[in-house]
């Protein structure tokens, strides 16, 4: 996923704004790809790297719509377009629930995947064997075992989790051989 910082032209504007909007940006990013926000689009990112005033509440206007299309069984249609409309003219939410944002397809991938190891392969093997799973500023996320070998999210997703814990056994082998 990326942050503000990793846009385009992001290097036209001032660091300190451009911390405060990627903090906003990024309480609210999982959010708005999940409900098919491209913000691999240059108008998409040249209108959040513009929109100072209003962002958070347009961001939210886009979530809440988005809910309110659930509820009434509708399909969101372009929802760039939404967006885009909702930072141009500084959108304020309707009826915006703090609670929106727990909604379990929102969450980062990262924290995601963490907790579903644990489910998978219980805590201590969890603990044992991955060190950490991180984000770079591609948006590429990686696994981080233990064993100093790293794998992306995407290829860990493919193998499975038995697959995946086979492969961190392999990898521990070896180890032991060096």
């Amino acid at each position: 996923m990326l942050r503000i910082k990793s846009f385009n032209t992001a290097y036209l504007y001032d660091d300190d704004e451009l911390e405060a909007k990627d903090e906003i940006f990024n309480q609210y990013k999982y959010a708005l790809a999940h409900i098919g926000i491209d913000f691999y689009r240059e108008d998409v990112q040249e209108i959040i790297l513009k929109s100072i005033v209003g962002m958070e509440d347009a961001l939210r206007a886009t979530i809440a719509y988005w809910y309110w299309k659930q509820a009434n069984s509708e399909e969101f249609e372009h929802p760039n377009a939404f967006l885009i409309k909702a930072l141009q003219e500084q959108w304020k939410p309707y009826n915006w629930q703090d609670y929106y944002l727990d909604n379990s397809n929102f969450k980062n991938p990262c924290d995601q995947w963490w907790q579903d190891a644990a489910l998978h392969w219980g805590y201590d093997f969890r603990n044992q064997w991955v060190v950490d799973i991180n984000e770079n500023d591609a948006g590429e996320i990686f696994i981080i075992f233990s064993t100093r070998n790293r794998l992306s999210l995407r290829v860990a997703k493919q193998w499975g989790w038995e697959r995946l814990k086979e492969y961190i056994l392999e990898q521990s082998q070896m180890m032991n051989y060096f």
